[in-house]
């Protein structure tokens, strides 16, 4: 099997140049699906602390680069949304998500706001021992003794996998927007708008300048009101 995707055909939200060159790096099987970027990508690409695969693999070795608090050996291991990507020895934490367009972008954060990550609901199912197991957006798994719904949104704790924090998807929620036209848009839900059959629920959001726009209820996840990090100071 090919170790590498032309560019063109990549998804919208790999943060790579399409005409520059013909093929980039192929992610391996693993979180996030398709959409996973592999972790080179993003330290050459992005960040420019490598120039090559080579040099990735190297860095890795050391153990000195980790993903939600695990270090990583595997240059091609894919990073997606909501990802927490962390430099101890540099003092650089970033979390992966969606800029103007939905295209994945790093947000710097602190050390205490890298000690956690969100994940996105997606669907739910009784386990034995009649706990309830939830399915995060990246296909992580935890189980719960307590009643949370689907397109609610999580914190998990790095560390010892708990839930530190719950927000649910609901009317006056905050939420940005993943993918679609209104990628990377931030505001409050003012209406779902509940379609019969198994169409998709739209969602009206209205942003701080009190615009509004409508996109499909997979296309939005639910955050905490200081989690982009605008200012670099996270309090998840």
């Amino acid at each position: 099997m090919t170790k590498h995707q032309k560019r063109l055909s990549v998804p919208k939200s790999w943060p790579v140049e399409r005409k520059t060159d013909v093929f980039t790096v192929k992610a391996d099987a693993g979180p996030h699906g398709e959409d996973g970027v592999p972790l080179v990508v993003l330290l050459r690409d992005v960040l420019g602390y490598v120039d090559s695969k080579k040099e990735a693999r190297y860095a890795l070795s050391e153990d000195s680069i980790l993903v939600n608090g695990e270090p990583i050996n595997d240059e091609q291991r894919p990073i997606g949304m909501f990802d927490i990507v962390a430099f101890p020895g540099r003092e650089e934490y970033y979390r992966v998500f969606p800029d103007e367009g939905g295209r994945l972008a790093l947000t710097e954060i602190d050390a205490e706001a890298a000690d956690s990550r969100l994940g996105k609901i997606e669907n739910k199912q009784q386990v034995s021992g009649g706990d309830t197991q939830l399915t995060l957006h990246d296909g992580t798994n935890v189980v719960v003794d307590e009643e949370y719904s689907t397109n609610d949104s999580i914190v998990v704790d790095n560390d010892d996998k708990s839930i530190v924090a719950h927000f649910p998807y609901e009317e006056g929620a905050l939420v940005t927007a993943v993918r679609g036209n209104h990628g990377g848009k931030i505001g409050e839900v003012s209406e779902i708008d509940v379609t019969p059959g198994s169409g998709s629920n739209i969602v009206t959001v209205e942003t701080d300048d009190g615009g509004l726009f409508e996109t499909v209820e997979e296309y939005v996840v639910v955050i905490d009101e200081n989690f982009t990090g605008e200012d670099g100071d996270d309090d998840e």
